[in-house]
């Protein structure tokens, strides 16, 4: 990298120098796009012909909780805590209609809760003190774990069940030991590969999202 100097020159020399280094050839070998496509359809054939009706099960739960005046708290780690924010928002804002806001929350999201329950206790505790704390029977958790296997999200289902909270678990290939625990399942069975199991989660929220607004506002 050139160092920094004044005028025409120095312009000069980094525009030389960005031009050079975006030349430099990137290693490894080349991504195999046809075999992502392939895996790609699999998870979408899969949710679109085998878990549909686990889907619409699920987004008729979630509808007696909410007109029931109880609410939907989700969690997850890494990529599917973002799943669980996005689930929330579409709750609370919308998801394609404009219409009332729906009682969603998301557990990952109070860095002053995360970070204090982390370093009092343990990680592994971070959701399950919030259940506790926040959650009431007839409240649904929503579980987003790839692998099946979070140790945080075991322990929240645990606390829900206790509570008399149904939990529903996103997860994939063989669905780890969240299955024993989860009152409903979605699985993306068909593949172990982190992202393709967060793709069809994605697609599956987003379904039940339409559905909870058509049986809600219809």
């Amino acid at each position: 990298m050139p160092q920094r100097t004044n005028g025409r020159a120095s312009r000069f020399l980094w525009v030389l120098w960005w031009k050079s280094s975006s030349l430099i050839p990137i290693s490894g070998g080349k991504m195999d796009l046809k075999k992502i496509q392939a895996e790609a359809r699999a998870v979408s054939d899969q949710v679109f012909d085998e878990l549909a009706p686990q889907v619409e099960r699920v987004a008729q739960e979630m509808v007696a909780c909410l007109k029931a005046g109880n609410k939907i708290m989700a969690c997850g780690n890494g990529g599917s805590s973002s799943d669980a924010q996005h689930f929330a928002g579409e709750l609370v804002n919308r998801f394609l209609m404009n219409r009332r806001p729906y009682a969603g929350l998301a557990l990952n999201t109070d860095a002053a809760v995360l970070t204090s329950i982390g370093n009092d206790f343990s990680f592994n505790e971070v959701y399950e003190k919030q259940v506790q704390g926040l959650g009431r029977s007839g409240d649904i958790l929503v579980g987003f774990s790839t692998s099946g296997n979070s140790g945080n999200i075991l322990l929240a289902f645990e606390a829900a069940k206790e509570m008399g909270i149904k939990t529903v678990a996103f997860t994939g290939g063989t669905g780890g030991k969240m299955l024993g625990l989860a009152d409903l399942a979605l699985v993306v069975s068909c593949s172990t590969h982190t992202p393709r199991i967060q793709e069809g989660h994605e697609t599956m929220m987003h379904l039940i999202c339409e559905r909870i607004e058509e049986l809600m506002e219809g």
